[in-house]
C-alpha cells in the first residue's frame, strides 16, 4: 500500500526573529568593553583648619583666563609663568607652603588649564582649586 504524501510547508514563526535580534543586542552590549575616559590625574590636598596663623604662609595664587595667566596679580604668558613659579617655590621647603591656589574663568580653554596645571606640578607645587563662594560684606 502506497501512501500519498503531500508537500509540507513549514515557516518559522515571525516573532522568533525579533527575539533573536534582541538577545544578540543584549549579548553584544554586555560583552563590549567600555573604554574609560582618560585625563590628567591629580591629587588635591584636603583642607585643614589651623588655629595658629603664624605657621600659615601666604599661598601662591594663579588665575587662568582665556587671555592669559595671572600670578599673584601679575599678568604673564606661560613660559614666564613657569620660570617665576619655579623661583617662588624653590624658597619653600614645607609641603604646606608649596600650595598653589588656582582660579579659573568659565571661558578658560582646556589646553590652557592642562598647561598651567602641568607647569605647577613640574615646579613642585601642590595644586588646589578655589571654588566660587559667597561672601557677605556688611558696610556701615
Amino acid at each position: 500500500m502506497k501512501l500519498h504524501r503531500g508537500k509540507l510547508l513549514v515557516d518559522p514563526p515571525a516573532c522568533a526573529s525579533s527575539d533573536i535580534a534582541f538577545t544578540l543586542i543584549i549579548f553584544f552590549l554586555v560583552c563590549a568593553a567600555v573604554q574609560p575616559e582618560t585625563g590628567m590625574s591629580q591629587l588635591l590636598p584636603k583642607t585643614e583648619e589651623k588655629s595658629d596663623k603664624r605657621e600659615q604662609s601666604q599661598n601662591i595664587e594663579v588665575s587662568i583666563t582665556a587671555s592669559g595667566i595671572v600670578l599673584n596679580g601679575n599678568p604673564m604668558q606661560l613660559p614666564e609663568f613657569s620660570r617665576k613659579l619655579s623661583t617662588a617655590l624653590k624658597a619653600k621647603t614645607r609641603e604646606a607652603d608649596r600650595i598653589v591656589v588656582v582660579k579659573s574663568a568659565p571661558d578658560t580653554p582646556y589646553t590652557a588649564w592642562v598647561a598651567v596645571s602641568s607647569a605647577i606640578e613640574q615646579a613642585g607645587g601642590v595644586l588646589t582649586l578655589e571654588l566660587e563662594s559667597e561672601k557677605i560684606i556688611n558696610v556701615r
